[in-house]
């Protein structure tokens, strides 16, 4: 039997990614002054607020595969990938904060763990039909 705490532990941990990434859009509505429902206007909060949105774009992507890995395949890889997912969406999060065009190998790193979780668990499913 597989065990799948450190995957569930992942998963907890996108929790609290989004947790905060929602909640530093709050507070850069405050610092620049963008009101809600308004989500441009000012390039440092549309940084911010890209974050957040990107992140969620991934996430459909990561946490099927994360699981399917996880069943499939590994829990204990699935976490390791996984954790290489919430690293780099940290540091895209910093990166992109900071200057937009400096984001792209955080995005990369998280985007090659994303394909690995995707890969690894379409090899596991059709390897069950087989």
């Amino acid at each position: 039997m597989q065990d799948f705490r450190l995957t569930a532990l992942v998963t907890l941990a996108t929790v609290v990614l989004h947790f905060m990434l929602a909640w530093n859009v709050g507070r850069a509505r405050v610092k620049f002054g963008v009101k809600a429902p308004a989500v441009s206007g000012n390039a440092d909060f549309e940084r911010v607020y890209r974050v957040q949105m990107n992140t969620i774009e991934t996430t459909f992507m990561f946490l099927p595969a994360l699981w399917l890995f996880a069943i499939y395949m590994s829990g204990l890889w699935a976490a390791a990938l996984g954790a290489v997912w919430i690293f780099a969406r940290i540091w895209y999060a910093i990166a992109y904060a900071r200057d937009a065009a400096r984001r792209g190998p955080a995005f990369g790193l998280s985007m090659l763990a994303v394909v690995a979780l995707g890969v690894g668990a379409a090899w596991g499913v059709v390897r069950e039909f087989i």
